[in-house]
């Protein structure tokens, strides 16, 4: 029996995600499958993946052949670097510590790029929120001048007649006053 390891289609339209499935070669895409070992989301940023590792290198190790999408999953996530230093250790070119010890230094090294990309990403979404509140806060303050200054000539407006009124009150009543003398 052909086994395949592949991406099964879930989800609805527009945003799927996939299992990482071990099925038969014959089998339909979302048909039956052997085992599941994992499941890969490219609708997060990053695409998140998680992934038995034991399992998924067991059945490469056994003959399981990967789709090219997902040799790409594995590729990334170390099972087939395991894969390749285990055959060096069965030809006796380093011992099984040594394949160790070079799988967990690529390990760390790939961790640290991916916590790099993602504090970059946070710092960028961070920076761009503080440069849109700068901006709002800058047309607030020129929103809140124009208003000032509106306020400003009503109130001046305002002012004027209230003081036209006055005087205009005061010239009736000197004209009263001498006519009731």
């Amino acid at each position: 029996m052909a086994t395949k390891i592949r991406l099964q289609r879930h989800g609805r339209k527009n945003y799927a995600f996939y299992p990482i499935v071990i099925a038969d070669s014959r089998a339909p895409r979302d048909g039956r499958f052997i085992e599941r070992i994992g499941s890969y989301n490219p609708n997060t940023n990053p695409a998140t993946i998680t992934l038995n590792f034991e399992r998924a290198l067991y059945w490469v190790n056994v003959g399981a052949q990967p789709t090219d999408t997902v040799r790409s999953i594995l590729s990334n996530e170390g099972v087939m670097l395991m894969k390749h230093l285990q055959g060096g250790v069965k030809k006796g070119a380093f011992d099984e510590a040594e394949a160790q010890r070079r799988f967990d230094a690529w390990k760390a090294k790939k961790q640290a790029a991916v916590d790099a990309l993602k504090s970059s990403m946070a710092d960028k979404k961070e920076l761009a929120a503080k440069k849109r509140l700068e901006e709002e806060q800058a047309k607030n303050q020129a929103k809140a001048e124009v208003v000032a200054k509106k306020k400003a000539e009503i109130a001046a407006a305002k002012a004027e007649a209230e003081a036209a009124a006055k005087a205009e009150a005061e010239a009736a009543a000197t004209e009263e006053a001498p006519a009731a003398e």
